[in-house]
């Protein structure tokens, strides 16, 4: 194995943590610890789901997850919360937003369906996408979703038509760009003018595009809609947002005397991922945002519009952890440890996406060994299918041992694929020391289905 020793490559982490067994809390789920040398979650142990339910394995701790939707509540009790769906999603979820009693966000007739085949209140939904097809737009009309954020001057003309074809008035806002470089990477960063969502602020296309819509009177405009970005852990961007959007509700009033009710500051809060990682606080940023859109409405005379956020990592990120079983691990001397696991970028892209980082331990018992520098890599045919790029892992982890990533309850399986035939993992929701299926594992028949 190789030794810990000074002088290592940039990438390499900088410090080796001072007990790898540990679970830091802000970066697992609230229930999880260890009980006989084993990761639990929920009051499991990882153990017994691997046994029952196979690796790699995602685990979603239900309560973490509902504790988070109840802060949300508590926070914007003034207001409203809409989970983002696209940070995960399925119809036990769906449920589970239902019950905590926030709203939904979908961005895609995928989405809207699977809330709608469990019952979620079509009227809080609010309909997103930078590219919405007439089907998908008529489907949202005929059944009744609370909001549609209009994102180009043509689907405002679609509305429009849908609107006179079935003789309803749908509530619509405006995305809009307001021009925030937020401190993230480039593929998660949305308000800056150089990309595809929205109207943009600075150009006078969102004031235009408020112009069209209230020429329309089978479409009802009641808000303004940003989204600044994901992971970000800088309050500064959002309220840079919060200030631009509210003072476009007092050039709205100004040039058509037509105050609105709604404003929409989008979501993108991030959470940790390793030691050192900011966390954002729910209630400071609630009261930072409700502060700033107060003070700019009414020195200009307005009424404060009902604020409404769309947290989806920061409630579902931390709740989720996968499991994965260690099988080839190969010492390149000199350099590193890899260890490789049953699964890799068909399970977790983010890495090879976009650089993430995550925390992960082995999970099945503890070790007093010591460290040794690590990179956890998939079973791809890529070079880049790697879950963790740096970490220390025990230098006597061996062939079957589990491993515990952090922090993959958003986005990693909503971005899950099939690459090179796998079958995508199962996940479980544990609570209360009972386990159940959420969403089943793929079998070798789910990857043929469809092919002739």
């Amino acid at each position: 194995m190789v030794a810990v020793t000074a002088g290592l490559p940039e990438e390499r982490p900088q410090h080796v943590p001072a007990d790898l067994n540990a679970l830091e809390p802000a970066i697992w789920p609230r229930t999880s610890g260890r009980a006989d040398g084993a990761v639990t979650i929920g009051g499991i142990d990882v153990r017994d789901l691997a046994k029952e339910f196979g690796t790699p394995l995602y685990v979603i701790d239900e309560e973490d997850f509902r504790s988070r939707c109840r802060e949300y509540r508590s926070a914007f009790h003034d207001g409203e919360v809409h989970y983002a769906a696209k940070a995960f999603l399925c119809r036990e979820v769906a449920r589970w937003i239902d019950q905590e009693g926030l709203g939904l966000d979908v961005c895609s007739a995928g989405e809207l369906a699977v809330a709608l085949s469990v019952g979620f209140p079509p009227e809080r939904i609010t309909m997103h996408g930078n590219n919405k097809s007439l089907a998908e737009l008529e489907r949202a009309v005929q059944v009744g979703v609370g909001h549609i954020v209009v994102d180009s001057y043509e689907e405002i003309a679609r509305l429009g038509f849908l609107a006179d074809k079935h003789g309803v008035r749908p509530k619509v806002m405006i995305r809009v760009t307001v021009g925030v470089e937020a401190h993230t990477h480039e593929f998660i960063a949305t308000a800056h003018d150089d990309q595809k969502f929205g109207l943009s602020l600075s150009s006078g296309a969102a004031a235009e595009a408020v112009r069209r819509i209230l020429a329309l009177p089978q479409l009802e405009l009641v808000g303004l809609h940003s989204h600044i970005g994901s992971q970000i852990t800088d309050t500064g961007g959002f309220e840079v947002a919060a200030r631009r959007l509210a003072r476009l509700l007092v050039e709205i009033k100004e040039e058509h005397d037509v105050v609105l009710p709604e404003l929409d500051l989008g979501g993108g809060y991030g959470i940790p991922y390793v030691v050192g990682d900011e966390s954002l606080d729910v209630k400071v940023i609630a009261d930072s945002l409700r502060e700033i859109v107060t003070k700019v409405c009414e020195s200009a005379g307005l009424p404060v519009p009902r604020l409404t956020v769309e947290p989806g990592r920061s409630i579902a990120g931390v709740s989720g952890v996968t499991l994965y079983e260690a099988g080839t691990v190969k010492d390149v001397e000199g350099l590193r440890t890899y260890v490789s696991v049953d699964g890799g970028m068909s399970d977790n892209i983010r890495t090879a996406l976009y650089g993430a980082e995550y925390t992960a331990v082995l999970a099945s018992r503890v070790s007093q060994a010591a460290p040794m520098l690590s990179r956890l890599v998939g079973k791809h045919c890529e070079s880049g299918d790697m879950v963790v790029r740096d970490l220390y892992l025990p230098g006597d982890l061996a062939p079957g041992d589990l491993i515990a990533v952090a922090g993959t309850g958003a986005y990693c399986r909503s971005l899950a694929n099939n690459y090179n035939y796998l079958p995508k993992p199962a996940v479980v929701a544990v609570s209360n020391g009972q386990a159940r299926v959420i969403i089943r594992r793929e079998t070798e028949d789910d990857l043929l289905r469809g092919q002739l």
